[in-house]
């Protein structure tokens, strides 16, 4: 059974980084969107296996997405990865009480976000 990860990001060459590395991971599919607003309206839809964010996107910011996610009983325990270039000291603090799993500053590397995805996918 596949399992359909959703990249929120802006920024289409980060989109293309990370759509390579995350498919590298056998039945997984990737579906990605620019801003906050879509990315709630493909969750909507349903079979989200996990998330990948960024912070500072149009109009609804990272922040606010996590938090409206994190509201939905279906989603209260998806995996959500925040990917940011945020370089706020108190970044890592606030990204982990909205309720992400995980947070990588850009730049980042996509294997080590390939595995921790792995990880929270097949962990169970």
């Amino acid at each position: 059974m596949s399992k359909t990860i959703l990249i929120v990001e802006d920024n289409e060459s980060c989109v293309t980084t990370l759509e390579i590395s995350i498919l590298s991971i056998p039945g997984v599919k990737v579906r990605s969107v620019g801003t906050a607003r879509e990315a709630l309206t493909v969750l909507l839809e349903g079979n989200v296996d996990a998330m990948l964010t960024d912070l500072h996107l149009p109009r609804v910011d990272g922040f606010e997405l996590i938090a409206q996610v994190r509201s939905n009983p279906g989603y209260a325990r998806m995996p959500i990865i925040v990917i940011s270039g945020d370089s706020d000291p108190r970044t890592p603090e606030r990204v982990r009480r909205a309720g992400a799993d995980a947070h990588f500053v850009k730049p980042y590397s996509p294997v080590e976000i390939r595995k921790t995805l792995e990880q929270f996918l097949y962990a169970h």
